[in-house]
């Protein structure tokens, strides 16, 4: 399950990702002391595989939250982090990844698209399923098809392709 959302900002691009993305963690507790508490590095530099560990002010729903930095392109500004262990994923959900991607607008500002998406242990085993099925059908592909013509080939992968989206891809 998954749900998108658009922000428009009148700051720029390169200075919104800098202060909810890269300062987030410094930022986040002074901007939102009644939410936030704290963001603990807990493991790592901020890039991805680093894990943070959120911890909600008194009063909220919720003590902490286990994040891990899933991509942090700065570049592109483009940050993914999942949420890895904490009650908010109570006992319905395995991950819920949160994705944001910032665009400068024509006239000045930015546009925040963030896109959370919400994985059950069940989805993610049917995904790890469907991700090896394709792995085996290339490989099946590849050993049976070390040579020959480009016609053939083509004509395979595209028979290939018709098997991989029956399949739900």
């Amino acid at each position: 399950m998954a749900r998108d959302r658009k922000l428009q900002r009148d700051e720029k691009k390169a200075r919104m990702f800098k202060a909810a993305i890269l300062d987030a963690d410094n930022l986040l507790p002074k901007v939102l002391p009644q939410a936030v508490k704290s963001v603990e590095v807990l493991k790592g530099d901020g890039g991805p595989g680093t894990i943070k560990l959120m911890t909600f002010a008194e009063g909220n729903p919720y003590k902490t939250a286990k994040h891990k930095v899933e991509v942090l392109d700065k570049e592109n500004f483009t940050y993914c982090y999942s949420i890895i262990e904490g009650e908010m994923l109570g006992t319905t959900f395995e991950k819920i990844t949160h994705e944001v991607k910032i665009n400068a607008l024509p006239l000045g500002g930015s546009m925040l698209k963030c896109t959370d998406s919400y994985f059950t242990a069940e989805e993610i085993n049917t995904w790890k399923e469907k991700v090896s099925a394709m792995y085996e059908a290339i490989e099946a592909y590849l050993l049976a098809n070390p040579k020959g013509d480009r016609k053939r080939r083509q004509e395979e992968f595209e028979s290939l392709c018709l098997e991989l989206s029956m399949l739900g891809w």
